[in-house]
């Protein structure tokens, strides 16, 4: 008798609220058509920029693309003789396809800036640089992808910056990073490599018992790596030269 009773007042609730809604809206049919318009409007507008957002993710991939295949391109002096002609484009000389390629980067970036692809396009701006012996432009941009913290192009950025530093001679710089690297956990290159760089830039600048310590201390740290044995040759080579 008693669950009888609750469903019954479960009932009237249910068709007290109905009723009292039915005449809500009735008496603010105005309201209810204008709410019902701005739903409309919002729901279309969502589904715009989502549209929006998907078209111009597609735009920025394949103008990445674009800009990755002249990155790519051969140039016409890297062509075996009497080898068949490559079906794109073939550039005169280096410096012309990486202008080319610095170029069609920076495009990318100035329209999809906020965008990974816009991201990707940067960095791979900064290596054109670096082609172009545009240290400064090169090293400015990598640090600002590098500022970033976390990620795959802020890592990428470091390994370029420790590559342009030893490139350039900035010797103390390029050891740091490549130390920086080795001894970061979530670092993308193995720190195995980076000893190995590191110990190689030391021995390029002839700082011979530096480049035998970080040898030694790859070998040490990581005995089975593929690079161990390399090590410990260089650093019983470097041995004889005090």
């Amino acid at each position: 008798m008693k669950k009888e009773l609750r469903e019954q007042i479960k009932q009237d609730e249910f068709a007290g609220g109905l009723e009292q809604a039915v005449a809500w809206i009735g008496a603010h049919r105005d309201e209810v058509r204008i709410g019902a318009g701005v739903i409309v409007v919002l729901l279309a507008a969502g589904g715009a920029f989502a549209y929006f957002q998907g078209q111009r993710a597609r735009e920025a991939d394949r103008a990445l693309r674009d800009a990755l295949t002249t990155f790519e391109a051969p140039v016409a002096s890297e062509i075996t003789a009497g080898a068949d002609r490559p079906s794109g484009q073939v550039f005169a000389t280096a410096e012309d396809k990486y202008k080319t390629a610095a170029a069609a980067f920076e495009g990318v970036e100035r329209r999809f800036g906020s965008s990974a692809a816009g991201l990707r396009a940067k960095y791979f701006a900064a290596l054109s640089r670096i082609e172009l012996g545009q240290v400064a432009e090169a090293e400015k941009a990598l640090g600002e992808i590098q500022a970033r913290g976390a990620g795959l192009e802020p890592e990428l950025a470091r390994v370029a910056l420790a590559g342009l530093y030893r490139r350039s001679g900035q010797v103390d710089k390029a050891v740091e990073a490549y130390r920086g690297l080795a001894t970061n956990p979530s670092a993308n290159v193995p720190p195995d490599f980076a000893l190995l760089s590191a110990a190689q830039t030391l021995e390029d600048a002839k700082r011979w018992a530096e480049a035998r310590t970080t040898y030694r201390q790859l070998v040490e740290e990581f005995p089975a790596s593929v690079y161990a044995a390399d090590a410990r040759t260089r650093a019983e080579y470097l041995q004889t030269l005090g």
